[in-house]
């Protein structure tokens, strides 16, 4: 019975999938977006209320500018394709947070934050679009849907997640932050090495749909890695590519993204 009922839930599981957009890669999918996105409004909320937010000023128009241009390339290649079904629920927001931290994210559902200590090494609106296409890329591939999948698959709860949600939300929340943010198990560690190197790719190739140059992200990954310098964990201690492996696979990818590239 125990072999009848593992085998149930392994084809459950295995039929659970979903394909990235552009690569086509095959992730687990046993979240519902509906699902997702309704929980990242909640914590982006959150985020907001407890965050010192930069509503006005040229730092906050031009979050929001390259963000805007940004959303039309993902909502215009997902139109070509056809697939535009993949971005129902999403209820984009941009906004700019007053903080030291060099960093930035978005949400399930198009909820993106950007800090203002990672602006100076942007340096200019082309250098941000290589922040926000890569962040935006994250969400629109469904990353944190795929990693939550997988942690929810690993505690043996199959597909029974939205079960979960009603029944055990404040775990369920647990489980969603780990998700979206960045896992700490040495065991996940190439997956989110890989997450990450996917939204090089897709971040690229909207960032060009945009009408921003491509080529300007070997030069801010430099930057980053002149900056990060020695203080880098070795790669296989990070959720992220070393800067020389991501440096290395963009410019590989730039000859694609240059393709959908035209300047405004």
């Amino acid at each position: 019975m125990l072999k009848k009922i593992a085998l149930a839930s392994s084809l459950l599981i295995a039929a659970a999938c979903s394909t990235v957009p552009i690569t086509g890669r095959r992730q687990l999918s046993l979240v519902s977006e509906a699902e997702m996105n309704t929980m990242a409004a909640q914590e982006y909320q959150k985020v907001l209320a407890s965050s010192r937010v930069t509503t006005s000023g040229a730092q906050a128009a031009l979050v929001k500018r390259v963000g805007g241009r940004i959303q039309q390339a993902v909502e215009q290649y997902f139109r070509q394709q056809g697939q535009q079904a993949q971005l129902e629920g999403y209820a984009w927001e941009f906004n700019l947070i007053e903080d030291k931290q060099e960093n930035a994210w978005c949400m399930p559902g198009g909820k993106v934050a950007v800090y203002s200590g990672i602006l100076p090494i942007t340096q200019d609106e082309n250098g941000l679009a290589v922040v926000m296409g890569h962040e935006i890329a994250h969400a629109v591939a469904r990353h944190s849907s795929e990693r939550m999948s997988q942690q929810m698959a690993a505690q043996g709860l199959g597909t029974a997640v939205s079960t979960a949600v009603g029944q055990n939300p404040s775990a369920t929340q647990n489980v969603f932050l780990q998700a979206v943010g960045i896992g700490g198990q040495v065991g996940l560690l190439k997956f989110g090495r890989n997450q990450e190197s996917e939204a090089d790719h897709l971040g690229l190739i909207f960032m060009a749909i945009a009408g921003y140059n491509p080529d300007g992200a070997v030069q801010f990954w430099q930057r980053m890695d002149a900056r990060e310098n020695s203080a880098s964990p070795p790669e296989f201690l990070s959720t992220h590519p070393s800067n020389g492996t991501r440096i290395a696979d963009i410019q590989k990818e730039l000859p694609e993204a240059r393709k959908y590239y035209t300047a405004r």
